[in-house]
Formats: structure tokens, sequence, C-alpha cells
């Protein structure tokens, strides 16, 4: 299977987020025309300004389900074919809200999607309204190698929302995800648009590396222009969402201001 590092041949890749409005069975689904025309218009933004890869969520099914429902996953499968059939070389990913990582690993199989990002992997966590949340690395992983799925696992860490049912460093975390076979470790704030802070970052490359595994740190909410420069010295690249959008959708200036500091801190 494909490395992270060989998937994402930039230095520092920057991941945007296409948040698809409802799908089926949700209130305000706008039609499947529309979801798809949606991310296209995203991802063609995300393209021209430069982007290294995009990820396609159900951000706006409101309430999330724990478990995505067959209309769910027939939908993502098709919106996201839609994105990697127009991406051309762009590296596409999915994710099934809230916490379905096999549906996302069908969806990424059966469309073509190089990636998917799983909010909860190791950790032991719970949020309100929704309790505490299934968690099987083993299992996930035996599966992908089960269907010979050629899919990265975007693992996150005492993610943003939920808080952690037995206390563990971050270190420890990140530590216990790598040598589970995740193939990036992400890192979020306490909420949307919230940065994790530097020594964050730091402790959980220390996990990494204690783990004698080689592979990435992400920053997975939070960074924007203000912050790009000092947070990706400490990590390896980015997801970025809202800071790339306005009125729920992907905006051009916003996009292009972003990446002009991601070029400055490429830069040999």
């Amino acid at each position: 299977m494909r490395s992270f590092a060989e998937t994402f041949r930039s230095r520092k890749p920057i991941i945007g987020v296409i948040h698809l409005p409802p799908l089926p069975g949700f209130d305000g689904h706008p039609g499947m025309p529309a979801l798809v025309a949606h991310a296209l218009a995203d991802l063609d933004v995300l393209v021209r300004q430069g982007v290294d890869g995009v990820l396609v969520e159900n951000e706006y099914d409101r309430p999330h389900q724990v478990t995505a429902s067959a209309a769910v996953i027939a939908s993502m499968t098709e919106i996201t074919r839609s994105v990697v059939l127009a991406g051309n070389d762009i590296v596409t990913g999915c994710e099934i809200l809230l916490n379905d990582p096999r549906a996302s690993l069908s969806v990424a199989t059966a469309s073509g999607a190089r990636f998917i990002r799983s909010d909860y992997f190791v950790d032991r966590m719970s949020r309100p309204g929704y309790g505490e949340f299934a968690i099987d690395p083993g299992g996930l992983i035996g599966h992908r190698n089960r269907t010979a799925a050629d899919v990265l696992i975007l693992a996150d860490i005492q993610v943003k929302y939920a808080h952690m049912l037995e206390a563990r460093l971050l270190s420890e975390s990140a530590r216990l995800a790598s040598l589970a076979g995740a193939d990036a470790v992400v890192v979020t704030g306490d909420e949307t648009g919230d940065a994790p802070r530097l020594e964050d970052l730091r402790e959980a490359a220390a996990g990494i590396a204690a783990s004698g595994r080689t592979i990435p740190l992400l920053v997975g909410s939070g960074l924007g222009p203000a912050n790009a420069g000092e947070l990706l010295g400490a990590c390896d690249g980015a997801i970025v969402g809202t800071a790339l959008m306005r009125n729920r959708k992907i905006d051009p200036g916003a996009t292009a201001s972003l990446m002009a500091e991601v070029r400055k801190v490429r830069l040999p």
C-alpha cells in the first residue's frame, strides 16, 4: 500500500474539506444533483488555489448519525466518485460523520478515494447526546486488509468536542495510534476553528517517535494564514475546513491567502 508520503507528494500538504449540504434523509436535502454540483464547485476552487488534497464530509447532516444509513453510504459514494473523476491528480478522501470509519472505508474503496479520516481510533471518548463511541482499530485495519483497499487512515487522537473516558497523555494516544496502524495522526483543538497548542503538537510528535514508526503528524483544526507558519513548523501538514469557507462554500480569497503562507513555509 502507498504511504502518506507516496500519496501526498508536496512538502507540508494541505487538505481542504468539502462540507456537503444535507444528504438524503436529512432536513434541507437539496437533491443529489445539487450535492454533486456543490462538491464540484468547492473542488474547482481548491484545485485552482493549489491545495494538495480534498476531504469530502457530510458536515450538515444534523443530527449526525453514529452509524451511517444505506442512503448516506450510497450518496457519499456517488459524490466522492464525482470528485475523484473531476479532480484528476488531486488526492481525494472521505469521512462519514459522526463515527463510522468502516462505512468511510467502504465509500473510499468504491469511489476510488485514497484516504479516510477517523475521528475515534484508539481513544475511549464520549460526547453529549451520543455517549461512548465504539473504537476498533484492529478491526478497521483488518477490514481494510481483507478488502485489499489501498486507502490511508488518518486518525484523530483526543478529538475536539469529545472527552476522554480514560486519562491518557496525548503522547500516549499518538504512540498507540501509530502502533495500531494509523497512516497519519491528527491533532485538533477543542472545537471547530480552534488550533492545537504547539506543545500539543510536540507531545504528539514525541509519541509517534516512541512507537518506532515514521508517520506524519497533521493539524486537524484551526490552521489559517495567521498561524500557518508557526503550526506547520511543528507538524507535517494540515486538514483545513472552516478557515477556507464563507457562507458554507470554499472561498477563493480565503484559500489563496492560506496557500500563500503555506508556500512561504515550503521554501527551501
